[in-house]
């Protein structure tokens, strides 16, 4: 894949006159003397602010937008969503304090996760969020808890559906799934749910997720429709109204020559239509979002530099202080099938500088240390400054930074 041109580069990156990168307004030379150290995740705020506006104009005022911090935990930028979006759906005791320390209200905090420690779910109650319940064994903990503490146990249901979200990256519902409930079991679960109210339960809602990374509308518009009638299905047998309708995401990002951006309007169409059903239907209901890599992805880039320049058998190999241990995901993921690159481009784009087939490697001792595998750059040199796009989701928390005893990454918001 050629390296993207400077029209092609994301919205929060620009070009100064002279040819270097700007990232959130900064020259990336001067941002990587302010950070202090390469390699380093840079996210651009001016980009979280453009997506959530985007999501903000084209989506039903009524529907609520909630960040799924798992896609980025970073502090400054969970704080920076946190006055931008409507909620924040956390996956540990660990996240669920990073989103109560930004600022987001508790009420307005969602905790999922397959395998939640008792200790965890006691932490949720005293917080006051709401658990997505995803296993029976759940309930009678956070009714202890709930007793022991005084507090009410807020509760959702997460539910496995029994479909999946069609050409999602990633399965999260359809067939034997560890998330959630299934969904031919969710009316017992429910039944047990009312009974344990008076010992402090409170139902609250439900949770369906199909699938992430799609990039179909016509997908993820099947997979809501199936879940909006499944949710109206366990509403009859709900132990009290759902409050909560939590729809997931699956909202994807391009990341690979032809991929196309989602076309927004027809699921905005689709959850329009939902919405005017609620008030007859489900009428204390009110639909979330909950979405990470489709806020925070194309806000971020990952940048490294050039430590070595080298020839094998006519191939040219530019070694970089950074690799697969800061961002597993461009990296291939440990070997996957169908490696593809994700776009990349040098810190500086001299005119006049001939282009040369190039592959971007880390300095592990492994050939999987790939960012970038026979691509079209201009002519680099040792010190210069490579930069990964689309790399502000599943990134540096999501990368084996202890392998092989490599500095950690730094990030930072600009």
């Amino acid at each position: 894949m050629a390296a993207l041109p400077p029209a092609a580069l994301p919205a929060h990156a620009g070009l100064r006159e002279q040819g270097e990168l700007l990232l959130g307004g900064v020259p990336l030379g001067r941002l990587a003397a302010r950070v202090g150290q390469t390699p380093f995740y840079a996210y651009s705020r001016s980009a979280l602010h453009a997506r959530v506006a985007e999501l903000r104009a084209a989506l039903p005022a009524a529907v609520k937008l909630h960040y799924a911090m798992k896609a980025n935990p970073m502090p400054a930028v969970v704080q920076c969503l946190a006055g931008l979006v409507d909620g924040i759906d956390v996956a540990s005791a660990g996240e669920m304090k990073v989103a109560l320390d930004s600022g987001a209200p508790a009420a307005e905090i969602s905790f999922a996760g397959p395998g939640k420690r008792d200790a965890e779910l006691r932490q949720a109650v005293a917080a006051g969020v709401l658990v997505n319940v995803e296993s029976p064994r759940e309930l009678p903990v956070l009714a202890a808890a709930a007793q022991a503490l005084g507090l009410p146990a807020r509760v959702a249901l997460r539910v496995n559906p029994d479909f999946e979200l069609k050409g999602s990256g990633m399965k999260m519902g359809g067939g034997a799934k560890p998330f959630g409930v299934d969904a031919e079991a969710a009316p017992a679960v429910l039944a047990e749910m009312g009974r344990l109210a008076a010992h402090g339960l409170a139902f609250e809602g439900l949770q369906i997720f199909a699938g992430s990374q799609n990039l179909r509308a016509e997908s993820l518009c099947e997979a809501q429709a199936r879940s909006f009638e499944l949710a109206l299905r366990l509403a009859a047998v709900a132990p009290a109204p759902v409050r909560v309708l939590n729809l997931g995401g699956g909202f994807g990002i391009p990341y690979f020559p032809g991929d196309q951006r989602l076309d927004l309007a027809p699921i905005a169409a689709q959850l329009a239509a939902f919405c005017e059903r609620l008030p007859a239907e489900m009428p204390q209901a009110h639909i979330v979002l909950e979405l990470g890599r489709y806020l925070v992805g194309e806000a971020g880039v990952y940048v490294a530099r050039i430590t070595d320049r080298k020839v094998s058998q006519g191939q040219v190999f530019l070694v970089t202080d950074g690799g697969l241990h800061h961002h597993l995901a461009a990296s291939g993921n440990f070997g996957q099938v169908l490696r593809r690159n994700y776009p990349v481009a040098l810190g500086t784009l001299h005119a006049g500088r001939e282009e040369e087939q190039v592959s971007v490697v880390g300095p592990l001792c492994t050939p999987l240390d790939l960012l970038a595998d026979k691509v079209l750059l201009p002519r680099a040199e040792v010190g210069e400054l490579v930069v990964v796009f689309q790399s502000g989701a599943y990134g540096a928390s999501s990368s084996p930074q202890a392998f092989l005893g490599h500095p950690a990454v730094a990030e930072v918001l600009v």
